[in-house]
């Protein structure tokens, strides 16, 4: 089993930046594994803002490319979400996610953390 912690959410004003992370735990987790972000809007279904595979292969959603940066360090099991330019359609719920295999992330992952919220004021 693996268990996922969020940390670092908050409210913020449009133009700014924030920092999220998540860091992994349990006996099955392994550094091999796809780590990433969701995020739900009110209203809206969530939807994947990036992933980060344990060979290193990023992918972003293009709403978020050229602003968001997700990066790992694989010693510590954490990976980071870094925002910025954020604007208000940013706000939501987001939630750190892991799997196996970058397939097995995009498809639905099996491990999820319990969420941090997202507010970005104008």
């Amino acid at each position: 089993q693996v268990q996922l912690a969020e940390s670092g959410g908050g409210l913020v004003h449009t133009g700014d930046s924030l920092r999220l992370s998540c860091t992994a735990s349990g006996s099955t987790f392994s550094s091999s594994y796809a780590m990433g972000w969701f995020r739900q809007a009110p209203g809206k279904k969530r939807e994947v803002v990036g992933v980060k595979g344990g060979t290193g292969r990023l992918i972003y959603s293009d709403s978020v490319k050229g602003r968001f940066t997700i990066s790992r360090d694989d010693a510590k099991n954490t990976v980071f979400l870094q925002m910025n330019a954020l604007k208000p359609e940013d706000t939501a719920v987001y939630y750190c996610a892991a799997d196996e295999t970058i397939v097995d992330y995009t498809t639905g992952p099996k491990y999820w953390g319990q969420g941090t919220q997202v507010t970005v004021a104008s």
